[in-house]
């Protein structure tokens, strides 16, 4: 029996130590590099990587996009680090918040030579750990001895990026009783994924029939609507709404998975709200912190209800996306049940373009 990690493992590794700003190592059929991410970047570290050979700044194509960078590798862009860059250089590359301040970056050089499969694998990393997506990476020969010597995480990259596109097993861990104002015969299950990530929630209300379409919500974590009552958005009434019909059923389930911000999280959500503040809706700002319209994953959902035994819904949602993945994933959508609450003056602008860019059906 080994002890060494596992590949599940060593992801969940090296996702902790790019939060923490620890390098990690990527390796390849065609080479090492060294990557850390630039969110995290401190200026011992980065001298330490120019000493090591040429740096590039792995950025997606969305970021690109905003800088006017080339994008020759499709999906990203590789932008040579200038001999003169410093800490400060790179975390106006990765973050948009002063974009409008200094718009003029540039002009920037795009590497096009060469494999960029372990910068796509960092970049996978990177908004994994739900940070920016922009990560630094020098290639070197001897990345093996600096790991060893330093106790950095080793991350095949050509097996851990395809890898990160699946999804992981799912446990229902533990559930128990749990009265709720909707309904006093509520349950709560605690489903954690194999591969490190955050736990997800199934809020099942009365003793619903597993051999009929069940009333269910997906429903994604919003700190600020759901606890806070933000009225930017319309997430905290839906939630509401949603436990309060199921309770007046007398069954159903909700399913709380744990994607803040569209499947960015807390910290790029809200530098997402700032970037709204500055004039851009939310998909352009989105798109400015180097992500896509939308980053969840609702094959979780349709995991958790086939792990409960449910095999067909009557799906509360105004998102036709939800329903399509929940189809192409086994789970028959019998019908759509709209759930439209909580348009107010702030949230308006923010609903229309769900509406436009998102083809939710308001």
């Amino acid at each position: 029996m080994s002890l060494a990690p596992s590949l599940p493992e060593l992801i969940a590794r090296a996702r902790a130590d790019l939060r923490m700003g620890v390098p990690i190592v990527l390796r390849s059929a065609t080479g090492m590099s060294l990557a850390i991410a630039a969110e995290h970047l401190s200026k011992d570290r980065l001298e330490t990587f120019k000493s090591i050979g040429p740096v590039v700044l792995a950025i997606t194509a969305r970021r690109a996009t905003t800088l006017k960078a080339p994008a020759y590798d499709g999906d990203i862009a590789r932008l040579e680090l200038p001999a003169d860059a410093k800490t400060s250089w790179i975390e106006a590359i990765a973050n948009p918040a002063d974009d409008l301040a200094s718009p003029l970056k540039g002009p920037f050089v795009s590497a096009r030579e060469g494999c960029a499969e372990r910068h796509r694998a960092a970049i996978k990393l990177a908004k994994s750990a739900q940070l920016l997506p922009a990560v630094l990476l020098v290639n070197t020969d001897n990345a093996m001895t600096l790991a060893a010597q330093n106790g950095l995480t080793v991350v095949p990259a050509e097996e851990a990026s395809p890898y990160m596109s699946l999804l992981a097993p799912l446990q229902d861990v533990v559930h128990a009783r749990v009265p709720l104002a909707a309904h006093n015969a509520g349950r709560v299950h605690v489903f954690r994924p194999d591969d490190g990530g955050t736990e997800h929630f199934a809020i099942e209300i009365g003793k619903p029939d597993r051999n009929a379409p069940v009333l269910a919500r997906l429903h994604s974590a919003c700190f600020t609507g759901d606890i806070f009552g933000s009225l930017k958005c319309d997430c905290g009434p839906q939630l509401h709404a949603a436990l309060t019909h199921m309770g007046e059923m007398g069954s159903g389930v909700l399913l709380y998975l744990n994607q803040e911000g569209r499947g960015i999280g807390h910290a790029n959500k809200m530098r997402a709200y700032s970037l709204q503040d500055q004039g851009f809706d939310t998909v352009e700002a989105n798109h400015r912190l180097g992500f896509e319209d939308d980053e969840r994953d609702f094959r979780i959902g349709a995991a958790i209800l086939k792990e409960m035994g449910f095999s067909a819904v009557n799906l509360m949602t105004n998102n036709p996306a939800k329903i399509a993945r929940m189809q192409d994933q086994g789970i028959e959508v019998v019908s759509r049940v709209p759930l439209e609450v909580g348009k107010n003056s702030h949230n308006s602008a923010y609903l229309a373009t769900k509406a436009e860019k998102s083809g939710h059906l308001l």
